[in-house]
């Protein structure tokens, strides 16, 4: 887990305006190597939970940053619905987290549909917001999306079947990870996560989204610092049941990519890099299986 936290650190510590890392000389022997000014809030993607049955979602990592001084926090959202929906319940975990804490701020880093959920709470309230960090985020669409909603239009039978199967998967999720009041739509999340509806809603939040190509967008919008990191190797552990899926996902896009988002479309602010990691890989699943 060396690895996220590396890089999360990095783009916390690029935030140097906004927060102020400790020193990191002999950084894991200190108590307060992961300590910022401000709270670090996790947000999870598409049929993400905060923990169910005892498993994070981001799979070891709140317990391991929080050993090393940092105050984090982990957002439960909607399973599958719209950036919006999501983004309206993530700012109001802030606004609480804000009141507990007496901090004035908060880091937020989104994986997946986290990302633009961040974006959202940043967009609408960014006096609440020190930085985003994207973690392999689906900021401009993902292939994947686009074809599932191809197969399944809207009004088809396939669409009412598949709406089905994904509302049985997030009530699951519900029952298993406590958060049986929100609301879930899942035909909402696809087309948001689609990349004519993720153009729509960079119209409306277009802080640190690239103007061209696979570039760095703005690193500084609104006082919001905004920075990013991808997977692009969608098959990293034979023995990892997740990685034969997200192989043959990866062969969609005929670019790099990470099985689930192309590392264009993750780009987001200052981007940290691209890493040998597939779209679990980047919050440590499944169960921290390691390349």
């Amino acid at each position: 887990m060396t690895g996220f936290f590396g890089r999360l650190l990095r783009g916390l510590a690029f935030a140097s305006a906004a927060l102020t890392l400790l020193p990191l000389q002999n950084a894991h022997a200190q108590s307060t190597y992961t300590q910022t000014r401000y709270p670090i809030v996790l947000v999870h993607g598409i049929f993400g939970f905060d923990s169910a049955l005892g498993v994070d979602y981001f799979y070891g990592i709140p317990s391991a940053l929080r050993s090393d001084g940092a105050k984090v926090y982990v957002a439960q959202v909607s399973a599958a619905n719209s950036h919006e929906v999501r983004g309206e319940q993530l700012l109001a975990q802030v606004k609480n987290i804000l009141a507990v804490t007496g901090a004035s701020k908060v880091n937020l880093v989104g994986h997946s549909q986290g990302s633009p959920t961040s974006r959202y709470v940043s967009g609408v309230a960014p006096h609440l917001v020190a930085s985003v960090t994207s973690v392999g985020g689906v900021n401009r669409g993902s292939r994947v999306a686009d074809i599932v909603r191809g197969v399944a239009p809207v009004g088809s039978v396939s669409e009412t079947l598949a709406n089905s199967t994904a509302l049985a998967l997030t009530s699951l999720i519900n029952v298993l990870s406590g958060g049986t009041s929100l609301q879930q739509l899942p035909t909402a999340a696809l087309d948001s996560l689609s990349t004519a509806g993720s153009a729509k809603f960079n119209q409306r939040f277009p802080a640190g989204v690239p103007t061209s190509g696979c570039g760095n967008g703005a690193e500084l919008v609104n006082g919001v610092r905004y920075y990013s990191w991808t997977g692009t190797k969608p098959m990293t552990n034979v023995l990892d049941v997740s990685d034969g899926l997200l192989g043959v996902l990866g062969l969609v896009f005929g670019e790099a990519n990470d099985g689930l988002v192309s590392a264009c479309s993750t780009r987001l602010g200052k981007h940290l890099g691209d890493y040998r990691q597939n779209h679990l890989d980047e919050v440590n699943q499944v169960l921290g299986l390691r390349d």
